[in-house]
């Protein structure tokens, strides 16, 4: 029988469960052949780029996976308007221990309309740490601006991406993922590029919180581990690259140092030129500068970072890492560790990041539509507080909403089984008086002998079943 006291415990449960937390894991440290490749977002679209322009697939706005050969020129349809800047990136995620040359070995991204005609500047991403292979990623655009004159019109464009390396380098095929987003106009005029000395362009000094909170990167722009103001810890093996991922609001920027340990054993004194390195990426997962590699000799070490303000106006800069700065939303860190970092941490090494989030938010500039990846929401901020990835965080909502069904079906089932014991104890005693009838003398209290073997009027309608509720034998 369902009783109240077996509701209000399934309530219990189901609220203490939507309590729980979900904490990033411990993350084990193993040999640097054993490092991680990149992870594709679930769901995206497979595609096939063509080499020709006049058989390139469709290309909609979400993620999609392709994989590109050295030397090889993949095209991709897609139709623009004349109102919406339109974002496309490209990460090249060659495994873990390929063969690169720095700066040889790249990706060279392009917009053009069906002329030919270049929309913008193109875009470059390649390697620089020194032989190591990592996720490499840059977009490029067609924005729509007074500046501009190309590319304006609605009509046929077309996403060329193009990989350049050497013959020495590895001839593996790169898995790439590729990202079209779209941003809302603006319903008013658009602002103006800010002007030189309105914000201050020297390094402060990192954060110096006691605590450091535990951290979880992950693999890549999909299962980057969230973090906020504040210092925190991980580990990171040779050969590994870790994303993490930041909400950074219209007016606040980074300010952000990736560091290494001092080296515990004597069993080597290298100096190794290029060892950790730190890249930012901004929500179209566009570079915000050159990745910053670092060399290392046994002492600390340090990769800084420090960025511009968001602001609308910064696409009208001529500076990268300043243009790439534009507009609010999830900003992605890549923290990479050298092979070559294993004669010091063979079995990985402690990572210190500090996070500092400067500046006040300010309003942004005032979409026509919903912003979508472009801003920061309460919600983002709460993820990054609590470590958590986007997957998570969803997992963690999909929890919540069914501990509110669960709560919400309980106080009903209560409401509902009150409301019939009501009824079923009226409905009782109404038919109680209406059987019991005038007195009559038949015995004491107007009620007649029972003879034996024979059943008394309160034993016959104990023995009725219920004018209501549910069977018996709840």
């Amino acid at each position: 029988m369902v009783t109240g006291r077996t509701t209000y415990r399934g309530i219990a449960v189901l609220a203490a469960l939507a309590a729980v937390p979900i904490l990033p894991g411990a993350v084990g440290v193993a040999s640097a052949e054993n490092v991680p490749r990149y992870r594709m977002a679930e769901g995206a679209t497979k595609i096939a780029g063509s080499p020709k322009s006049t058989d390139a697939p469709s290309l909609r706005p979400g993620l999609h996976t392709d994989a590109i050969k050295r030397g090889e020129q993949k095209w991709y349809a897609v139709n623009l308007d004349a109102r919406t800047n339109a974002y496309f990136s490209a990460v090249a995620a060659p495994t873990p221990g390929t063969k690169v040359e720095d700066y040889g070995d790249k990706l060279t991204l392009s917009v053009q309309d069906s002329s030919g005609t270049t929309c913008g500047s193109e875009a470059r991403p390649s390697f620089n740490g020194g032989g190591m292979a990592y996720p490499i990623a840059d977009y490029v655009t067609r924005r729509i601006g007074a500046d501009r004159t190309e590319c304006q019109k609605a009509g046929p464009y077309y996403l060329v991406i193009t990989r350049e390396g050497s013959a020495t380098s590895g001839p593996d095929t790169w898995p790439l993922e590729i990202n079209y987003l779209n941003e809302p106009r603006l319903e008013g005029s658009t602002p103006a590029k800010p002007g030189h000395g309105t914000w201050s362009t020297a390094t402060p000094a990192p954060r110096t919180d006691a605590t450091k909170r535990g951290a979880r990167g992950g693999t890549g722009f999909n299962d980057a581990g969230s973090v906020t103001s504040g210092v925190w810890k991980d580990r990171v093996r040779p050969g590994e690259t870790r994303f993490y991922r930041v909400p950074v609001d219209w007016g606040q920027r980074l300010n952000l140092s990736a560091e290494l340990p001092n080296a515990t054993s004597s069993r080597t004194s290298a100096f190794l030129a290029r060892v950790l390195g730190l890249a930012v990426y901004n929500p179209a997962r566009g570079a915000v500068g050159d990745p910053s590699f670092v060399s290392y000799t046994g002492k600390p070490a340090a990769a800084k970072e420090f960025t511009a303000p968001v602001d609308y106006g910064n696409r009208l800069d001529s500076t990268g890492s300043v243009n790439a700065m534009r507009f609010a939303g999830w900003y992605y860190l890549a923290v990479s560790l050298h092979p070559d970092a294993a004669q010091y941490f063979p079995k990985g090494a402690e990572l210190t990041l500090r996070v500092d989030v400067r500046g006040t938010a300010k309003a942004g500039p005032g979409y026509a539509g919903p912003a979508g990846a472009f801003s920061v929401t309460p919600e983002d901020r709460e993820t990054a507080r609590k470590g958590q990835t986007a997957q998570e965080a969803a997992k963690s909502g999909t929890l919540m909403t069914v501990a509110y069904a669960g709560i919400g079906t309980g106080v009903v089932l209560l409401l509902g089984l009150g409301a019939w014991t009501l009824v079923a104890r009226r409905s009782a005693a109404g038919a109680a008086a209406s059987q019991a009838g005038p007195a009559t003398a038949s015995g004491p209290g107007g009620r007649r002998p029972s003879l034996p073997g024979q059943s008394t009027d309160s034993t016959q309608q104990a023995s009725q079943k219920p004018p209501f509720g549910p069977p018996q034998g709840w």
